[in-house]
């Protein structure tokens, strides 16, 4: 289903929940939107600052596994792809702006998180301290080349969420 214009019908119960497609992406579940609100339905992409954008893409299609869907360094650019989410791999130097790299991590699933967390130590990602698991799901913290923070993520107990 798309999206009709002025949103779905927000009358419906909270079992009905709907999901929508995005060019071709499967939004989360929702039973409506906010009024008065943008009709923002997936996360497009997002966008990780570089300082080396094939030292970038070494990093993140050859040591995370990631699929390369764009490579453009003369541009200062490359995307690599999650599954769920593209990854922009940005130089902004080469657009004229300042090198900042992100303060924090975005969460990168995984079935197992101790296999995951010793394949990349075995092809030299150092770790944060040990995984923490917060009750609902274990994390472990490392950074990309740029100093950009990550996280494992691996959820062993159900989501909770206000419409649960």
């Amino acid at each position: 289903m798309t999206v009709p214009s002025g949103g779905l019908d927000c009358n419906g119960p909270l079992d009905a929940l709907r999901k929508i497609t995005v060019e071709g992406r499967k939004s989360a579940p929702y039973n409506c939107w906010m009024s008065d609100s943008p009709k923002i339905t997936v996360v497009d992409f997002i966008t990780v600052p570089t300082q080396d954008v094939p030292r970038s893409v070494e990093f993140y299609e050859g040591t995370l596994g990631l699929r390369k869907s764009v490579y453009m360094p003369e541009r200062g650019f490359a995307e690599v792809e999650t599954g769920n989410v593209t990854i922009t791999l940005t130089n902004f130097e080469q657009m004229g702006m300042e090198f900042h790299r992100n303060t924090n991590p975005f969460a990168l699933h995984v079935d197992d998180l101790p296999a995951a967390k010793s394949a990349l130590e075995a092809k030299g990602v150092v770790f944060d301290g040990d995984p923490m698991d917060t009750g609902v799901c274990h994390m472990a913290f490392f950074a990309d080349p740029d100093g950009n923070p990550l996280m494992l993520h691996s959820r062993y107990a159900p989501r909770v969420t206000l419409q649960d």
